[in-house]
C-alpha cells in the first residue's frame, strides 16, 4: 500500500498526517519528512496517525528517532488519533508511556 504524507505548519508547530501502512518499505519516506521538519526548527510535532492502518517496528523506530532528535533541541513529538491496531502496538510495546498520545489532533494553540 502506498504511504501518503501531508504536513501543515504554523510557527514552530507542525502536524504531519500519515495515511496507509508504515513498514520497512515506506518508513524511510516518513523518516525523511520528519527529519526535514526537525532541521527546519519545528519545536512541536504532532503525527496524526488516524489514517495509518498498520505500523511495524520500523515505523515505530522512525517515530522514536524523530522524538529523540526533537527532544535534543528542546522540542516534542506527539502522536494523535491512532487506530485500534496501532494503539495496540503502542500498548504492547510500552511505547504508549513513552509518547504523548492524544485521541484527536491537538489544536496548534494548545500546549
Amino acid at each position: 500500500m502506498e504511504l501518503k504524507i501531508s504536513t501543515a505548519s504554523q510557527g514552530g508547530h507542525a502536524v504531519v498526517s500519515v495515511y496507509g501502512e508504515v513498514d520497512l518499505y515506506t518508513a524511510p519516506r516518513l523518516q525523511t519528512e520528519l527529519a526535514a521538519l526537525v532541521r527546519d526548527g519545528v519545536s512541536r510535532l504532532v503525527v496524526d496517525l488516524s489514517g495509518v492502518e498498520f505500523c511495524d517496528s520500523t515505523g515505530m523506530n522512525v517515530l522514536l528517532s524523530a522524538m529523540k532528535r526533537l527532544r535534543e533541541h528542546g522540542g516534542s513529538l506527539e502522536l494523535a488519533a491512532p487506530r485500534s491496531a496501532v494503539r495496540r502496538i503502542l500498548q504492547v510495546t510500552g511505547l504508549d508511556t513513552v509518547f504523548s498520545v492524544h485521541d484527536a489532533v491537538p489544536a496548534f494553540g494548545r500546549t
